[in-house]
């Protein structure tokens, strides 16, 4: 299974969600671990160091900011993009899917999945 973070931006319920639907995720909160208002390239930088895939809501800096470091050679975490669009029960369905059956090694330096996987 895929040992996860997620940034300051996935809702608070999704979080729940995990830790209630598969008690022994090893999910970690950035928040939890870095000062506030650590800047996104610093979250993406914890989370390599981590080994931890990155669950964000931020579409608009996080997934920019993750290309760049590809384009620098520089290693990503691979990075697992909710929307607001998508339910929480949805993004809860998507990111254990991914957590559990995705080996680590095919998300690391792909950058990004974009979820939900349904319309």
């Amino acid at each position: 299974m895929l040992r996860l973070a997620s940034d300051a931006d996935v809702n608070g319920g999704i979080i729940r969600g995990l830790r209630r639907r598969l008690p022994e995720i090893d999910l970690v909160r950035a928040q939890d671990e870095l000062p506030e208002g650590t800047p996104d390239v610093a979250v993406l930088a914890w989370a390599v160091t981590e080994n931890r895939v990155l669950t964000t809501n931020d579409r608009n800096t996080m997934i920019g900011f993750a290309y760049q470091r590809v384009a620098a050679g520089v290693s990503v975490p691979g990075l697992l993009v909710t929307t607001n669009e998508q339910s929480s029960g949805s993004a809860i369905d998507d990111i254990l899917l991914v957590a559990e059956n995705m080996p680590a090694e095919e998300i690391r330096d792909q950058v990004v999945v974009f979820l939900p996987y349904r319309g």
